[in-house]
Parts: C-alpha cells; sequence; structure tokens
C-alpha cells in the first residue's frame, strides 16, 4: 500500500526525500555536542549581526579558545555544515541542525511573567531570539502607552537574560520584516498577546516564510507589565 495515497509518483519521491532529510538532521543532532551547537548558535546569530564575530559571542558564553573554534569549524566545513568563507556562514544542511525559535515584546517593565515566558519559549527550540519593539511601532498599537525606557536599554536588560540567545531591535515596518530577516521555525506568542495565530500564519504564508505559530501559557498569569503600572504608578522607577 502507497505511504501516499492519492500523490502522484514525483510528489511521492519530494516526500520521501523530505523524510529522509529529516530523519537524517535528527539523527545529526542526537550526535551533536553541546560545544558543536554553540558554534552553529554563534555563526547563525553573526548573521543577524555581521559586527557580532561568533568566536566573541561564544566567548562570552563558553570556555572556548581559538585553536578549539578553529579545530570546530574545520570540522563543521568538512562535513558540509558550514561554509568555507569570510566570514563564517552555515550551509543549508547546518541551518537545518538548529531550530530557532522568535518572540517579541516590549520589555519596558521585565517582571516574573516574562522571565516564565522566556523560559518556556527557549524549550520550544535550540536557540531563542528575542524582538524588542521599537518604541515608534509599541505607540502605534498603543497611542496611550507610556514607555520609559529607550529601546537600546530595553534590548540590553533582555540580552542579559540567560533564556535569551540574542536580543535584536525589530526592524522598521512590521513585524514580518523582522520575521524575513530573522527566519524561525517558530513563532512564540505569549499567553496575552494580542496578534492570533491565524493571523500570523496566514500575513507569514503571504510573504513565503514557512513557520509553526505557538501560543505559550505563562505559569504566572496575573503578572502583567500594565497592571504593575496601574498599581505602582511612577514609583516603580524610583524603587
Amino acid at each position: 500500500m502507497s505511504l501516499c495515497p492519492g500523490f502522484s509518483f514525483k510528489e511521492r519521491s519530494i516526500r520521501r526525500i523530505e523524510l529522509n532529510r529529516h530523519c537524517w538532521l535528527n539523527n545529526v543532532k542526537f550526535m551533536l555536542e553541546p560545544l558543536d551547537k554553540a558554534i552553529l548558535t554563534a555563526i547563525y546569530v553573526s548573521s543577524l549581526e555581521p559586527e557580532m564575530l561568533p568566536l566573541e559571542y561564544l566567548k562570552v558564553r563558553t570556555p572556548i579558545s581559538e585553536d578549539q573554534f578553529n579545530v570546530k569549524t574545520k570540522e563543521m566545513i568538512k562535513n558540509g555544515f558550514v561554509e568555507k568563507s569570510e566570514p563564517l556562514k552555515l550551509t543549508f544542511l547546518g541551518r537545518g541542525l538548529l531550530k530557532i525559535v522568535l518572540i517579541g515584546g516590549v520589555f519596558d517593565i521585565v517582571h516574573p511573567g516574562h522571565i516564565h515566558t522566556l523560559k518556556d519559549a527557549k524549550k520550544q527550540g535550540d536557540v531563542l531570539v528575542v524582538v524588542v519593539a521599537r518604541s515608534s511601532t509599541a505607540l502605534k498599537i498603543n497611542k496611550q502607552r507610556k514607555i520609559y525606557h529607550a529601546e537600546s536599554l530595553r534590548r540590553e536588560l533582555v540580552s542579559s537574560i540567560r533564556y535569551v540567545d540574542y536580543a535584536i531591535i525589530g526592524r522598521e515596518g512590521t513585524l514580518y520584516d523582522t520575521v524575513e530577516f530573522v527566519k524561525p521555525d517558530i513563532i512564540a506568542l505569549g499567553y496575552d498577546q494580542k496578534h492570533t495565530e491565524k493571523e500570523i500564519a496566514v500575513n507569514c504564508a503571504k510573504r513565503g516564510i514557512n513557520t509553526q505559530i505557538i501560543r505559550l501559557n505563562t505559569p504566572i498569569p496575573g503578572s502583567k507589565s500594565t497592571q504593575i503600572k496601574e498599581e505602582l504608578g511612577h514609583s516603580i522607577y524610583d524603587i
């Protein structure tokens, strides 16, 4: 019996190739050492911010030496995971070994709800990229919103959270311009974010972006920035 009834021979062949590739990548992922995955992550992050060299990114997070880095990257080039180029880039196979999760927010006041949401988002993949909304973007959504911290400070704050692999400031334009830039495998939504899964899926599809949309549940649903501001007002900034 055919595994893909109703499909043409060509379609079945394509599905078989995709299934074999999926199984191969999963087997390789299983064999990857933590340092290997850290290096792949560093090269991916460098593609988002070219000024951030992979080795510089790694040294903040691991006790890796330059010699170790060079040996490992040579192995990855040989295995077809990294391009032999300057700067280093992931090949299609190398990128396929990482599951990138994207989540966004304003993060003007970071509270326990944020921490639990980011922790949950990190569990969904290998690399967590957090998009910090531009002040102009946040005000377009809510003109009455008071934003106390500049986007660069909010990005610095989010970057210091250990579950976050990389934080970026959202690109000018729409959310989907940032999604096209990051190319995530998963877009995670906080439990109270206004965007709907269907809305994001439809807009991503229009741009040819293939990604999974999930909704996260925070263990502390009552911990919200708006509630904190309402109860404490400006005094929160005097603490």
